[in-house]
C-alpha cells in the first residue's frame, strides 16, 4: 500500500479521538508552541463539539442547498390520475391490433381532453378521443396513439400502427406513491427536489437552521478593498474568500468586523451573541499583537493551539458556550487551508451536511517530487497537466495566487516524507 493509501483517514468523517490532551497555554506571545497538535486530534474535536444545529421551516420557493432535517413524505399520489403521455388520440388499446400504413383502421371521434379539462364521457367500441399531453385519460380507454400515428379527417381518425394498452399513458401513483419518503433527511435540496417536492403540493420543509458565521479579521495592517491604503498596508483578501466558503458548506454570514489589533473590541466581537461558528482571520500566531488565543481562552476554552500541519500551524480551535471559534492564520493561503480542513467542516457538520470534504477528486501521477517531514500534514497545491501533476507551491503562505494558479491541491500524511517523482497520488480539485 502506497503512503496515499492513507490519507482518507485524515479527513473522512469520524477520526479516532485520542485521549483529551492538557489544554494548551492561552498566552503564548513571544514564546512560540511548545507542542502541536496532529491535525487528526483537531478533526476528533471537531467531530466532538460541532452537533446539529435545531430546525426549521423555510419556504420552498428559498430551500434551495438547504438540507432536509425531516423526510418529506408524500400526501398524494402523483399523478393523481392517469393522464396522457403524448398529444394524440385516446382509445381502446386493444382496437388498433394489425393496424399499418397498409392497413389503417378508422375510429370515431366523439370529443376531447385537453389538461385540466377531461372529458365528460366513456369511451366505447370504436370511438376515440382527441387528447393532449397531461391530459385525463378518458373513461373507458387505455392506450393513446400519438399524434403522427394518426390522420384526422373530418369526426374521423385513421390508424396506422398498433398501440396495445397502457401504451403512452402516465398512471396514477406512478410517479410517487402517496405515503412514500421521497426524501430523506439528511438531503441538500438540489432544484430537481425542490421541483419534485412542490408537485406533492407542499410549500414548506424542514430544513436544518444554516450555520450563522461571523468574521472577525484582525490587524491594524488589514483595510478594506476599494478605499485608500497606507504604503504599508494590505487589502483584506481573508473576508471575501472565507464568505465564498463559507456560502459552499452551506452557512450564512452573521457579521463581519475589521478591528485592527485592539484586544477590547476583538473580546466584544467574541462575546457577542448570534453566532455558531466564529472564524478569526489573523492574530492567530505568537507576535506581540496576535490577541486572539489569549482572548478565546479567557472568555471560553481554547481547546488547541498550533497544529502540526504545513501551512496553518498557527491555526487554532475553542469553543465559547455553543459557539466554535476557529483561529485561522492571516496569510492567504494558510488561511484557506485551515478553513478547508477545520472551519468547513464545523460549518457542514452544524448544518447537516456530510463531514468530508466537497472537493471532487481525481487521480494523477507525480511529474515531479514532493517532499515533507514526518510527523506533520502537508498541503501542496499543484496544476493538471498533459504530462501529469506538477506541484506548484509547499511553502509560501502568503502566495494565494499560487491556490488561483492551481487545480487543486495533493496532502501528504503526517506519516510520509512525500512522494517522489512517478507517484501516484488524489488531488483534490479546487471548483
Amino acid at each position: 500500500m502506497g503512503d496515499n493509501d492513507r490519507l482518507p483517514a485524515l479527513w473522512w468523517p469520524a477520526p479516532s479521538m485520542k485521549p483529551d490532551a492538557t489544554p494548551p497555554p492561552t498566552d503564548v506571545r513571544m514564546r512560540g508552541f511548545a507542542a502541536r497538535a496532529d491535525v487528526d486530534a483537531v478533526l476528533a474535536w471537531i467531530d466532538a463539539h460541532a452537533p446539529l444545529l435545531p430546525s426549521e421551516q423555510a419556504a420552498l420557493d428559498d430551500a434551495s442547498g438547504r438540507v432536509l432535517a425531516e423526510a418529506v413524505i408524500a400526501p398524494v399520489d402523483v399523478p393523481a390520475f392517469d393522464r396522457a403521455a403524448m398529444d394524440g388520440y385516446a382509445l381502446r388499446g386493444h382496437e388498433t391490433t394489425g393496424a399499418s400504413d397498409y392497413n389503417p383502421l378508422e375510429f370515431d371521434v366523439d370529443g376531447q381532453a385537453l389538461a385540466g379539462r377531461p372529458f365528460d364521457g366513456v369511451v366505447g367500441p370504436g370511438r376515440a378521443i382527441r387528447v393532449m399531453t397531461g391530459a385525463a385519460v378518458p373513461s373507458g380507454a387505455d392506450a393513446v396513439v400519438p399524434a403522427e400515428y394518426a390522420r384526422a379527417e373530418g369526426t374521423r381518425v385513421a390508424i396506422n400502427a398498433a398501440f396495445p394498452p397502457g401504451r403512452h399513458i402516465g398512471y396514477r401513483g406512478e410517479d410517487v406513491r402517496e405515503g412514500a419518503t421521497v426524501l430523506a433527511a439528511g438531503r441538500a435540496l438540489r432544484a430537481q427536489d425542490l421541483g419534485l417536492i412542490a408537485s406533492l403540493g407542499i410549500a414548506r420543509v424542514d430544513v436544518v437552521r444554516a450555520p450563522r458565521v461571523r468574521l472577525v479579521v484582525t490587524g491594524t495592517e488589514v483595510v478594506a478593498p476599494g478605499g485608500p491604503k497606507a504604503p504599508y498596508q494590505i487589502y483584506d483578501a481573508n473576508s471575501s474568500m472565507l464568505r465564498a466558503l463559507v456560502a459552499r458548506d452551506g452557512g450564512v454570514v452573521e457579521s463581519q468586523h475589521r478591528l485592527g489589533d485592539a484586544p477590547a473590541s476583538i473580546r466584544e466581537a467574541l462575546v457577542a451573541a448570534g453566532a455558531d461558528v466564529i472564524l478569526v482571520s489573523g492574530g492567530s500566531s505568537v507576535g506581540s499583537e496576535d490577541h486572539a488565543p489569549r482572548l478565546v481562552g479567557e472568555v471560553g476554552e481554547l481547546a488547541i493551539h498550533g497544529v502540526a500541519m504545513r501551512p496553518s500551524s498557527p491555526a487554532g480551535v475553542g469553543r465559547i458556550g455553543e459557539c466554535l471559534v476557529f483561529l485561522l492564520p492571516g496569510n492567504p493561503v494558510s488561511c484557506l487551508c485551515a478553513y478547508d480542513f477545520f472551519a468547513g467542516r464545523a460549518i457542514r457538520l452544524r448544518g447537516g451536511r456530510p463531514a468530508a470534504w466537497p472537493h471532487r477528486q481525481e487521480a494523477g501521477v507525480l511529474i515531479r517530487k514532493i517532499a515533507s517531514s514526518a510527523g506533520r500534514v502537508d498541503y501542496c497545491r499543484v496544476r493538471i497537466t498533459d504530462d501529469g501533476v506538477e506541484p506548484l507551491a509547499l511553502a509560501g503562505a502568503s502566495i494565494l495566487s499560487s491556490t488561483t494558479r492551481a487545480d487543486g491541491f495533493v496532502i501528504v500524511a503526517a506519516d510520509s516524507e512525500g512522494f517522489g517523482a512517478g507517484s501516484a497520488v488524489t488531488v483534490y480539485r479546487y471548483e
